[in-house]
């Protein structure tokens, strides 16, 4: 019997926390900790890439002469001149933003969480492809909503079956990932955008534009966002996690003006504002060129892990029955096994062989996926690479017998 303060505790929740659950990804983080483990799991930057010296002299340099404003309350609007930057930025690609419609956030977490809290009520539908981003599914658990997903194929969600639910349903919003999708890898192509942006006018509904990889693209040309081609029904957001560092947690949103006053105040109770310090080193490396220069760097680098993992996946993986996407960015490929093969119980003999990848059932809101998994090849130097893709080749091969 669990002891009688246990007891209290767990009948203190609240009903929501049920929905809550761990996020895999950093489970299967602790498991592969170990430095002999091959780990394509995460969704990690690669960490000999951050920018560390501009990040000094950035700190050097504003401390003396900003330190007390840097260390202080901020209002939760954000930083002016980061805002600013961030709507100069967008603006390149046509996102009509402003800094009055910008609003930092401490990541795109926050931001999924904060478009729960101020949309979602209990049993709320949404639609979300089939595979969807592990993160989303768990900022909106805690609201119960109803998911509706859809399949996906080459060119993204599939427009048709987005119809579908539309028509038989009542839709709170439909959430994207235009560019490089985690964990598919795929990218919506500009018609296909421009279809499922015409379905939310014409049943009146709003997108959720997730677009954390956009600057991630290493062929063809950039396709613009959804908010470009119909401003007042997207919220997009973005982030520098995948740019910059993910510990800056630095991320934000774009919306209308008359919904950002929502963001803004739903934020003010979360947590008031986002970090003054981190905004002004950010802002710095911003200003000063660095984050242009240093995403063409990483663009390279992530550009030869990627052809890398591609290669060996086509000399070692089992040709019958087995796909795996080809993405143009990103950090991430899909593999689809044949239907027999669990890859969540084959995990374990992954890690065995001193591999580890993500399951892909932990992407599917609504069940599914048992024979799918998710690699990731920006965290991986190239040797490894070469040795991991041969034992999960190996691996593969015993499993579809």
């Amino acid at each position: 019997m669990k002891p009688e303060i246990e007891k209290m505790w767990e009948s203190s929740y609240a009903s929501r926390i049920a929905k809550l659950q761990s996020s895999i990804i950093r489970e299967i983080l602790k498991i592969t900790q170990k430095p002999d483990v091959i780990s394509f799991a995460g969704g990690l930057p690669a960490p000999e890439m951050f920018p560390i010296r501009a990040f000094e002299e950035a700190a050097r340099y504003l401390l003396p002469r900003e330190g007390q404003r840097m260390l202080q309350y901020s209002p939760t609007e954000g930083f002016p001149p980061l805002k600013e930057f961030l709507a100069e930025y967008m603006r390149r690609y046509d996102v009509p933003a402003e800094p009055s419609n910008v609003l930092p956030t401490n990541g795109s977490q926050q931001a999924l969480d904060l478009v729960g809290k101020i949309f979602l009520e209990e049993g709320d539908a949404i639609i979300t492809s089939r595979p969807t981003y592990l993160g989303a599914i768990q900022a909106w658990n805690a609201y119960n909503p109803r998911y509706l997903t859809v399949d996906m194929d080459d060119d993204g969600m599939i427009v048709e079956q987005i119809e579908d639910h539309l028509k038989r349903e009542k839709v709170k919003f439909i959430y994207v990932l235009p560019n490089f999708h985690n964990p598919a890898g795929v990218t919506i192509p500009l018609e296909r955008r421009k279809a499922i942006v015409e379905l939310a006018d014409k049943y009146n509904v709003f997108i959720v534009e997730d677009d954390p990889y956009g600057e991630l693209r290493y062929e063809g040309e950039d396709i613009p966002p959804f908010i470009t081609l119909r401003k007042e029904r997207v919220i997009y957001l973005s982030t520098f996690s995948k740019t910059l560092a993910p510990g800056l947690r630095l991320g934000w949103i774009t919306a209308p003006e008359f919904v950002m006053k929502k963001f803004i105040q739903a934020k003010q109770g979360a947590d008031l504002h986002t970090g003054t310090l981190v905004q002004y080193l950010a802002w710095d490396l911003c200003d000063r060129g660095i984050l242009r220069s240093h995403v063409k760097k990483i663009r390279e680098v992530y550009k030869r892990r990627r052809d890398l993992m591609l290669s060996e996946m086509d000399k070692h993986f089992p040709k019958d029955g087995v796909k795996w996407t080809r993405p143009q960015g990103g950090l991430f490929l899909w593999v689809i096994l044949p239907e027999h093969v669990d890859t969540g119980k084959l995990l374990e003999r992954a890690v065995e062989m001193k591999v580890a990848y993500v399951p892909g059932y932990a992407f599917y809101p609504d069940g599914g996926g048992k024979n799918t998994l998710r690699l990731n090849f920006s965290n991986a130097k190239e040797e490894n690479i070469v040795l991991g893709i041969e034992r999960l080749g190996r691996l593969f091969k015993e499993a579809i017998g």
